[in-house]
């Protein structure tokens, strides 16, 4: 008996001494802090990609499919926030169960896919670029999981797949994420850039209200060189409705949602003070570039965001809130004759800020839709 004691306890402690060893450096340096809890989060979102696999082809076996995100984000937190000490507290969780809907969140890092991973609810998806259908695990388990996918590519092509992505979304009373701001905007002030139309055409075509998610500025605890530990407050917002809007209401409905999610973001958020700076310092709104960004941002390619949901790659992140579809014109008659437009095996040309651009009815209009 003591012979097979020993035997377990010897590979146990080559294990459990370099664990202890990175616990207490840790915790005498923010820098070796910092490096540690970056790789458990990374190592996390791994694991929980490889488990998405898994999940995707079990539950599409059973026709819950549209649920793979939900048990995999509940998975993710479950073990991601007890990795690096962050615990999420919800208010208007409520709103959550709205279906269908567009819901749209801030987007400061690949820390949001731990927020996602608190709140992301049943019977939902998300809109991806569909080059992410390659990464290795991640477009495994996101094309059995449902993904809509889009192509960037082509801006016609995206418009598209937007308006199947609406129909997808009544067909199967289905919920898609979005971030509207297009890219990571993780700076010291409380603020969002302004938001892209993709999220709300979505929703106006679709006419299902758009749900805001707002997370509380976390600058005090995650940056280049700083992961600490505490409490962020995500707060839902009550649903905007799109009920008798046309695509010449994008613009306003955009604004709108983002004022009430900046006076959000605002009420919410802890001001921000660097513990290299006296806490009277004044330091300048400045906003972290990509070059600044931790070079591990990103899913174990990457989710950008996931495990789902972050879908969000090194790069600032593709996916479909990246889209300025300004090419959709702003009048009523333009969303009168979309319908046709689509359905057309004509080539038609016309102008948009991209300058002009041809549109080839190829039969291509969504990759990877559910099934």
């Amino acid at each position: 008996m003591m012979s097979l004691l020993a035997g377990i306890a010897k590979p146990l402690a080559y294990v459990s001494l370099p664990v202890f060893a990175l616990h207490t450096l840790s915790k005498s340096s923010p820098i070796a802090r910092y490096y540690v809890r970056l790789a458990l989060y990374l190592s996390t979102l791994g694991v929980c990609s490889a488990w998405g696999v898994v999940c995707a082809v079990g539950m599409s076996l059973i026709g819950r499919r549209l649920d793979v995100f939900f048990v995999v984000a509940r998975s993710f937190y479950a073990l991601a926030s007890r990795a690096v000490d962050i615990k999420l507290v919800v208010e208007g969780a409520e709103y959550l169960d709205t279906h269908p809907a567009v819901l749209v969140g801030n987007h400061q890092s690949m820390l949001d896919i731990l927020y996602l991973g608190r709140i992301f609810p049943r019977q939902a998806s998300i809109i991806a670029k569909k080059e992410l259908q390659w990464s290795p695990l991640l477009g495994q388990f996101m094309s059995l999981s449902g993904v809509v996918w889009i192509d960037r590519g082509n801006n016609v092509k995206a418009i598209r797949s937007l308006a199947a992505a609406g129909e997808t979304m009544r067909s199967k009373n289905l919920s898609l994420w979005i971030f509207p701001e297009g890219t990571r905007t993780l700076r010291e002030h409380s603020d969002l850039l302004p938001f892209k139309k993709g999220a709300f055409h979505i929703a106006v075509q679709a006419g299902v209200p758009i749900v805001p998610v707002v997370c509380e500025n976390y600058w005090r605890l995650y940056r280049k060189g700083v992961f600490e530990g505490g409490t962020l407050k995500l707060k839902v917002l009550p649903p905007v409705s799109t009920e008798g809007l046309t695509s010449a209401d994008v613009h306003e409905l955009a604004e709108r949602v983002h004022a009430q999610m900046v006076a959000a973001l605002r009420e919410i958020s802890v001001p921000a003070v660097s513990p290299t700076e006296p806490a009277d310092s004044k330091s300048p709104q400045t906003t972290l570039d990509n070059s600044e960004q931790p070079a591990a941002d990103t899913l174990p390619t990457q989710a950008g965001s996931v495990l789902p949901v972050e879908l969000e790659p090194a790069q600032p992140s593709e996916s479909v809130s990246e889209l300025d579809l300004s090419t959709l014109s702003r009048s009523e008659s333009r969303a009168s004759t979309q319908a046709s437009e689509d359905t057309s095996p004509a080539t038609s040309s016309r102008r948009s800020d991209n300058g002009t651009e041809t549109e080839e009815d190829d039969g291509m209009v969504l990759v990877g839709r559910p099934k």
